[in-house]
């Protein structure tokens, strides 16, 4: 039985999480704030901000685990990739701590951490993936199909070749100035519209890549040329704007994704990543898996985004392999 902390850093979210096992004990996390005002992340003030969130935060995990730092096994961190600033200030503390209580360390990789949030535990009730299965990642910087053969051993089966689906859903928020962060917003909007309301150009990429760059054009394109004709049109129509920019990206998704699951004949499918929160994607793979008969795993909310949880079941994994990290290891962006 082992307890492992873990530490969260990669963007604008504090977390650190306690688990016993793979069993989740607690799961603290503290969002920052100050970026709405600026419509995204900026790095310096994020790194300023985790500066000042991570030793309350850590000391609130370890309280809300019922635990003491001195029966901690190991001391998982996110590495990368993510924002420098940011994961200088959860590694230097991971080390920091993991120095002082003589105990090892764990990197992770911040995309394989959540791929693998479907392993944690909450109840003795919850089943995990078995494998093989195929997950759809799909976050504000990442969009990828996977092929998971055991908890390592990931095959990338295909890509965003430019931007990632949550750059482009945030892309639109922000042209419609809606906002940030732009994704819930579009969610939240989109239940009172028609999502065949608009039509918007999908890229046609061959095998299992994608790419959002001309969906972002379009979209702006096409509200360029009503707004001329009407300055009020977005007011006007903004249900049925995010319901269909929203149900565009998605069909995108979801289309490419099963096409992969089906070739590779997996009976077990997931989405993760911070875009998994959204509903319309949600809904559409619960509907492939009763298409298909497929087990589907869809994170809770509180797994979608960034949290240290998924860093720790990534950790754990890796305690019982007895892969530690050295206490030179650096952070990396990409």
């Amino acid at each position: 039985m082992a307890y492992i902390l873990s530490i969260e850093s990669s963007c604008d979210d504090t977390s650190a999480a306690v688990l016993n096992d793979d069993r989740l004990l607690s799961n603290v996390i503290a969002s920052q704030k100050v970026h709405e005002q600026y419509g995204g992340v900026v790095p310096e003030l994020a790194s300023r901000a985790h500066q000042h969130n991570i030793v309350p935060v850590v000391d609130k995990a370890l309280k809300d685990a019922g635990i003491d730092k001195r029966q901690l096994d190991a001391i998982a961190f996110t590495r990368g990739p993510g924002l420098l600033g940011s994961l200088l200030v959860g590694v230097s503390f991971a080390k920091s701590f993991a120095q002082a209580l003589d105990i090892p360390l764990i990197e992770i990789n911040h995309l394989q951490a959540h791929v693998l949030s479907h392993f944690i535990r909450t109840n003795d009730d919850y089943v995990p993936p078995q494998f093989p299965f195929m997950c759809l990642l799909v976050s504000g910087g990442h969009t990828q199909i996977i092929l998971l053969h055991s908890h390592f051993d990931i095959e990338i089966i295909g890509q965003t070749i430019d931007d990632a689906a949550g750059e482009a859903i945030d892309k639109a928020a922000k042209i419609m100035d809606l906002g940030y962060p732009g994704g819930p917003i579009i969610d939240r909007l989109a239940r009172d519209g028609n999502p065949n309301a608009f039509q918007f150009a999908t890229p046609n990429i061959a095998g299992f890549d994608y790419s959002f760059s001309g969906i972002k054009t379009s979209f702006l394109y096409f509200l360029r040329d009503k707004l001329v004709v009407d300055p009020d049109f977005i007011e006007k129509n903004k249900a049925d704007l995010c319901a269909s920019i929203q149900e565009c990206i998605v069909s995108f998704l979801l289309k490419k994704f099963e096409k992969a699951a089906l070739k590779y004949r997996v009976r077990q499918v997931a989405i993760a990543g911070g875009v998994s929160a959204n509903s319309r994607l949600r809904s559409g793979i619960a509907a492939l898996g009763e298409k298909h008969h497929w087990r589907v795993f869809t994170p809770t909310l509180q797994f979608c985004t960034d949290n240290a949880a998924m860093v720790g079941i990534a950790g754990y994994f890796k305690y019982l392999k007895g892969e530690f990290a050295d206490i030179s290891l650096p952070p990396y962006t990409r």
